[in-house]
């Protein structure tokens, strides 16, 4: 846990499409919500406007969260909060150390409490508020509120989806920042649902989003946030575990999503948010592992003579030969087509390889007699094909899966 926290000075945010398919639909745009900045550019802004001699607007109170047997005010931008010390100290360890400093007597000159000898942080013990001290927090107002509701009430997330995103990282960045470790815990976990760091995780994760984008069309699904996002909330509170997931996911975006969409229509590309220049590296180098994994499962599902891709019969049974070799031709154009628009996702292609789609052998429907006993036991030699294929892409994926920090460069 760190000690302190200090957000990035700018935070431009997407609210990205899911990913596309492979092969993904053409014209796919991603589309750019408003999102949270942080901390730091709301009170750039505010000082921005006080250097120009622009009076700040008058504060109002929050009309929930004020108690009337409030101990202390808290002041976020034009917001007012009155709630209580032993609320914050005992869900806090910043507050709850920064309330056990000495208060000032009544003759000190200073009318404030440096915090944490931090001057930017103080506690206002002579402009008080209905009897009540004033700490000016440099936050966002709407980040504080959230932080207050889910510290009175409990955590109230969502569905993962951008509008909750919104909610849940300001809360956990704020839960960072003054080390509400319970409630940090809990924003993490419930992040987690949609960026997983387990196989079965990205998987659930998946089904979610092809279920949305069935009932909202190809391209029109928003069910999660871009992952840009995800990766620069990761760096800011030091959620590693979240990172890997984030960098898969937006690797499977092609190029010009990434570098080149930049209209107003579709908003800013990804390129135009904040991620640094090494984790720009990253992802390219990651992309690049991705298409890799795809041409080498690709190579091992060309060998006739895999022993666990065509069960106990590979030498015998010429039309499971016919159908691997059909499976891999149609594998194979599929990925050339993915690699010229740039847009991978080997963990996919992996899923549909394994489905038991093919029917092996078979020259027409199950209900078909002419072929009598001999066509029977071909079906059945053809069903330890595709359960040999399946377990042996499941096995894929689950090293492809193992291997993404590889890809990334990560540190998890």
């Amino acid at each position: 846990m760190q000690a302190s926290y200090y957000p990035t000075p700018i935070m431009i945010s997407a609210n990205g499409h899911y990913p596309p398919r492979s092969p993904p639909p053409y014209g796919l745009s991603r589309r750019f919500t408003h999102s949270p900045r942080s901390s730091v550019d709301r009170q750039s802004q505010t000082a921005a406007s006080v250097i120009g001699d622009i009076a700040p607007a008058e504060p109002s109170k929050h009309t929930d969260l004020w108690f009337s047997d409030g101990s202390i005010v808290l002041r976020a931008e034009d917001t007012l909060f009155r709630v209580h010390k032993s609320q914050l100290a005992r869900h806090s360890a910043f507050f709850h150390d920064l309330f056990s400093l000495p208060q000032p007597s009544a003759d000190t000159s200073s009318p404030t409490i440096v915090a944490n000898r931090n001057p930017a942080l103080q506690i206002d013990t002579t402009n008080e508020i209905d009897g009540c001290p004033v700490l000016r927090l440099y936050d966002a107002a709407e980040d504080v509120e959230n932080l207050l509701t889910a510290l009175y009430d409990g955590p109230n997330f969502g569905k993962n989806d951008p509008a909750d995103f919104r909610m849940v990282s300001g809360i956990l960045r704020l839960a960072t920042k003054y080390l509400v470790d319970s409630l940090r815990t809990k924003a993490l976990a419930h992040l987690s649902r949609a960026w997983p760091n387990s196989l079965k995780g990205w998987d659930a994760r998946e089904d979610l989003a092809r279920a949305d984008e069935m009932q909202s069309g190809p391209g029109m699904s928003n069910i999660y946030p871009s992952p840009a996002d995800v990766i620069i909330l990761a760096r800011e509170v030091n959620a590693p575990s979240l990172l890997p997931s984030a960098f898969y996911d937006i690797s499977r975006y092609h190029y010009t999503q990434i570098f080149e969409q930049d209209d107003e229509e579709n908003g800013p590309s990804i390129a135009r948010l904040p991620l640094s220049n090494a984790d720009l590296q990253r992802l390219a180098l990651g992309k690049e592992a991705s298409q890799h994994a795809i041409t080498t499962l690709i190579r091992s599902m060309g060998s006739h003579s895999h022993p666990h891709l065509l069960g106990h019969h590979a030498h015998t049974h010429r039309s499971c030969r016919r159908d691997f070799s059909e499976l891999v031709a149609l594998a194979t154009q599929h990925y050339l087509f993915d690699r010229e628009r740039g847009c991978t996702d080997p963990l996919y292609v992996a899923e549909e390889l394994g489905q038991p789609l093919y029917d092996f052998g078979q020259a027409s429907g199950a209900d078909d007699t002419r072929f009598g006993d001999r066509r029977g036991a071909e079906v059945s030699e053809c069903e330890a094909c595709a359960r040999a294929l399946a377990m042996w892409t499941t096995r894929e994926r689950e090293r492809m899966w193992k291997m993404i920090p590889l890809w990334f460069r990560l540190d998890v």
